[in-house]
């Protein structure tokens, strides 16, 4: 069977070979498509549009790569690359075309260009639905005051960011749910959204497998009273990741527990030393850096700069939790990735995260707005240990299950034979 898969993401292997960074992002995909490649079942081809210099096509490690070059950002619709995608239709003539994620442009194109295709596409994340909570609780007052020179001439503020959102739902997602006939979900979440959309799709359930690294770790273990409670957070940038609530738990937690830190994944958002870094800062940068200084948490927030998959395993086995906090999520990786390596999760209550966490058995979960059941829940990881062991152990077998890879690999290709069929 040959699958052509379109992704948002550039992988690593064509990245290399031509002499690029590889990214830090959508490592979940990597070892699923060595799984399928390796598979003897599947002739896999994968396909995204940048902004490059060229056209280029590789076969590397089993694998063909197709990397196009667009002339639009790939959150807006470009017509060029219609022709370019019938001359990969005709070259590979796949028998199932499997699109991730509903986020990007490119992958409608394809649709557009080779509307007979058999197609299946990926729900990641919901832009459409994220779109509703993407401020996150913050006021009008919040994004006036804290709206930034380089966002205000950008037209990059929060309110452009959220309309952003709202724009890519309506054109390019609600157009994917709509076109195809077979959508893969993981959640009660997404499985309801879809078939609002699309009352006539097939919806297939086939769980993500996690990146390589993490199941080939050590465990996680419960740390020493003479550590610091360290809590980890793998994203941060946006306001529907939840830093500003997580701020807020961990200020009303500074008596009690005095040497609390917090390391966040990634880059600095309020990073303020020099002019350029002042003129750099986004909107809601300035926000949190306003917050930081308000509380007084200045000596207790780290922000470790792009992580890769084992970078990212150290920060989870270095922790005592891992916190989900956003606004809005359908099932995570980063918090099924903690999960699996044992690690305490908290986690806010929203879209399907409850499909990945059971309360007080593979985690602890609690309102998003309720920023004192966060600050309760994060003290109780700190002083209870039996609690802790217990989170360790059903959460790390609760996520043994749902990211077994041999079952992901197995559901998938059965997946795209249904596909074929129908």
């Amino acid at each position: 069977m040959k699958v052509l898969w379109v992704t948002n993401t550039m992988f690593p292997d064509l990245a290399k070979d031509l002499g690029l960074k590889p990214p830090v992002v959508g490592g979940w995909m990597y070892g699923l498509a060595r799984d399928l490649a390796n598979s003897g079942k599947v002739k896999l081809y994968v396909a995204t549009a940048r902004d490059a210099k060229l056209d280029e096509s590789r076969e590397i490690n089993g694998i063909t790569y197709f990397l196009l070059k667009g002339n639009s950002p790939i959150n807006k619709y470009d017509k060029t690359l219609e022709p370019k995608w019938k001359k990969i239709i005709d070259l590979v003539n796949p028998d199932v075309v499997h699109i991730h994620g509903s986020e990007y442009a490119h992958g409608l194109s394809l649709i557009n260009a080779c509307p007979p295709l058999k197609y299946v596409i990926s729900i990641q994340g919901l832009v459409s639905i994220c779109a509703r909570y993407y401020l996150a609780g913050l006021g009008v007052k919040d994004i006036i005051w804290n709206t930034t020179l380089k966002d205000f001439l950008k037209r990059s503020t929060l309110w452009h960011e959220t309309k952003e959102f709202y724009e890519r739902g309506k054109k390019i997602e609600v157009n994917y749910l709509k076109k195809v006939n077979h959508i893969i979900g993981r959640t009660q979440w997404d499985h309801d959204h879809a078939k609002i959309v699309n009352p006539d799709c097939t919806y297939h359930f086939c769980n993500e497998s996690l990146r390589d690294s993490f199941y080939d770790s050590e465990v996680w273990e419960p740390k020493p009273v003479s550590q610091p409670p360290t809590i980890f957070l793998s994203q941060a940038s946006r306001p529907l990741k939840g830093l500003h609530k997580v701020l807020e738990a961990v200020h009303l937690l500074k008596d009690l527990h005095p040497n609390i830190q917090l390391r966040i994944a990634g880059g600095n958002i309020f990073d303020a030393k020099g002019l350029k870094q002042r003129l750099k800062m986004s909107s809601y940068g300035n926000y949190i850096r306003k917050k930081v200084k308000k509380y007084d948490l200045w000596n207790r927030i780290t922000f470790t700069g792009p992580l890769n998959e084992k970078e990212m395993v150290t920060e989870y086995l270095n922790c005592h939790m891992f916190i989900c906090p956003s606004s809005i999520e359908n099932s995570p990786n980063s918090l099924g990735e903690a999960q699996i390596l044992g690690v305490p999760v908290i986690s806010s209550f929203v879209g399907g995260v409850a499909d990945m966490v059971t309360h007080n058995q593979t985690g602890l979960l609690y309102r998003f707005e309720e920023v004192e059941m966060l600050a309760r829940e994060i003290h109780q990881i700190l002083t209870d240990p039996d609690l802790v062991l217990r989170l360790s152990k059903q959460g790390k077998e609760a996520a043994m299950i749902r990211h077994d890879r041999k079952t992901n690999l197995n559901q998938l290709i059965s997946i795209y034979s249904n596909c074929t069929t129908k």
